[in-house]
């Protein structure tokens, strides 16, 4: 399954347990499972992550920002975005994910923004939040 996953599951990933965290196990473990980026989208990773709000998350995983920014450039497949048209009219920079998600002809859109959730769909790519993500991936887990 293809997925592309939004900055904000993956900071929720890399630095909390939860859904996030259990989705990123998954996909160590199981090679069905592919992660999608784009330059643009680790570029956001990596500025997010390197907040002074996030610092104690950081240090707390025994990380640090750039190091946290590779633990999940390990695990994603780094492709260049569709062209798509403004959609995301509230937050453009959303749009990415969605460019991100056509050219990886991914299966799934994981993300916690409102803007993008209530989208629910995109080109036939569903857009859920980690749980429900997690349970398609692992029903009965």
């Amino acid at each position: 399954m293809r997925l592309v996953l939004d900055t904000n599951t993956v900071i929720s990933a890399l630095f909390w347990k939860g859904a996030p965290h259990r989705l990123i196990a998954a996909a160590r473990d199981n090679r069905d499972i592919a992660f999608y980026t784009t330059a643009r989208l680790l570029a956001e990773l990596a500025d997010v992550i390197g907040r002074g709000k996030f610092s104690d998350a950081v240090r707390a995983a025994n990380t640090y920002p750039d190091g946290a920014l590779q633990n999940y450039m390990n695990l994603a497949r780094i492709i260049t975005p569709a062209s798509v048209p403004p959609v995301i009219i509230t937050d453009p920079d959303d749009d990415h994910v969605l460019a991100c998600a056509l050219a990886a002809q991914a299966d799934l859109i994981v993300s916690g923004d409102s803007d993008l959730l209530n989208l629910k769909r995109y080109q036939g790519i569903d857009i859920v939040t980690a749980g429900e993500a997690f349970s398609r991936l692992m029903p009965g887990r």
